[in-house]
């Protein structure tokens, strides 16, 4: 899918101090389409290609005679969080951001938490938003970073004021070593199904079902979860999961725990069917961007979860791996999600 939008990009250089400039993306451009070239006046100039997405986020690479340089688009001002830092972004005809983002939200109380896990070496942290009445439960990976740069809480609290989702308790966990905890780590799973929901349900006193949410490896470590200790989620919210498989993904190699993700995906894949009842397949919605690099094993991994019974939707949306594509895709599938699982 191609947005037949003009984008140049460009960077002044009056003094032409400069070697050369690139341009770093993660929309899987070609590299002969990267590199500026001189005007012959003052700038670095590159037009690009039709775009498979409708917001672009980006950075420039300044190459200067005795080093590179990674800076934001001095000329744009319009800027995109991410887990490593803000990055420059242009939005293109088409795009619309998502309406809950300036609505009004319903009242509920915080609290913080820490869980200790005997099966993990550090304690859980752990913050919960409440809505009054709130039995079941909506359950994020990465969920403090989400909160903070994305705004899952208001997210939430939106949702339950315009009643697109049901009262729940948002629990936003956040990992101490996100590579080791989310990568299909065994340890991982025990703590949360043993120690963490348990605790958490505790002290809220909430008895009503869970949803998984998460996002690469926290989508991956949903999953696992799941498939580790079936009944531990009723539903499942899994944006553009690290599944990785060796055919797709073999750059990603000199990851520390590739080897434990593509054992756990194969034997995912081999299985013919999942438990049965309240332990078995559960309502999920898969999301993934049309331009990133997990497109494929993702796609893989909903053939293989639609054949062992999960009823499933998966959707595609124009964007790539980033934290406001997975904003942007919550509203109506988590809704529908959460309705479908919390309310029968």
């Amino acid at each position: 899918m191609l947005i037949p939008d003009t984008v140049t990009l460009r960077y002044r250089d009056p003094n032409r101090a400069l070697v050369g400039v690139r341009l770093l993306q993660e929309i899987g451009l070609p590299g002969n389409v990267l590199d500026f070239d001189w005007d012959g006046v003052d700038s670095w100039v590159r037009p690009l290609p039709p775009l498979p997405v409708r917001r672009l986020e980006y950075r420039f690479e300044l190459h200067h005679p005795d080093r590179l340089e990674v800076v934001l688009d001095p000329a744009n001002p319009d800027r995109a969080p991410g887990g490593y830092g803000e990055k420059s972004v242009v939005e293109l005809d088409g795009y619309r951001p998502p309406e809950w983002l300036t609505a009004p939200t319903a009242h509920g109380e915080w609290r913080d938490l820490t869980v200790a896990s005997r099966s993990l070496s550090d304690p859980v942290p752990v913050r919960v938003w409440s809505a009054p009445g709130a039995r079941s439960l909506l359950v994020a990976h990465d969920g403090g970073e989400f909160d903070r740069l994305i705004g899952l809480g208001q997210y939430s609290a939106a949702a339950v004021e315009a009643d697109t989702m049901p009262p729940h308790h948002l629990v936003l966990l956040s990992p101490v070593n996100r590579n080791d905890w989310y990568s299909a780590n065994p340890a991982y799973a025990k703590a949360l199904a043993v120690d963490v929901l348990p605790a958490v349900r505790a002290t809220l006193a909430a008895d009503g079902p869970a949803v998984a949410l998460g996002a690469s490896l926290g989508g991956l470590a949903a999953l696992h979860a799941h498939r580790t200790y079936p009944g531990l989620f009723a539903g499942m919210f899994l944006q553009s999961g690290s599944f990785f498989q060796h055919r797709f993904d073999s750059q990603e190699s000199s990851f520390t725990a590739y080897q434990r993700i593509l054992k756990f995906v194969a034997g995912v894949r081999r299985s013919r069917r999942f438990g049965s009842g309240s332990r078995g397949p559960v309502p999920t919605v898969m999301t993934c961007g049309l331009a990133e690099e997990n497109l494929h094993n993702n796609r893989d991994m909903a053939a293989t979860l639609r054949r062992q019974g999960y009823p499933l939707r998966f959707v595609e949306v124009p964007d790539a791996h980033n934290l406001v594509a997975w904003r942007d895709a919550w509203q109506p599938h988590l809704g529908d999600l959460a309705r479908e699982v919390w309310t029968g």
